[in-house]
């Protein structure tokens, strides 16, 4: 396996505070436990767009945290 095996993707900034630098729309990684967990304790701005985790040798999606609308604060 290369250095780049896995890539955390978003069509929008990703941040986080894990993240080594926040605002990168991707993120590379060599192991996939750990791009899932930094896709999973991420978020975008604007907030509520998805993160996907892609296999870079296949184009394979292996992971994907939907994005959110916050419907708890909602008044209907």
């Amino acid at each position: 396996m290369t250095s780049a095996d896995f890539r955390v993707e978003s069509n929008h900034p990703i941040a986080g505070r894990l993240l080594p630098v926040s605002g990168s729309q991707q993120y590379f990684f060599s192991d996939r436990a750990l791009a899932v967990a930094m896709a999973a304790k991420s978020f975008t701005r604007p907030s509520g767009q998805e993160i996907r985790v892609v296999h870079v040798p296949t184009g394979e999606v292996v992971f994907r945290k939907a994005g959110s609308s916050r419907t708890e604060f909602n008044d209907e």
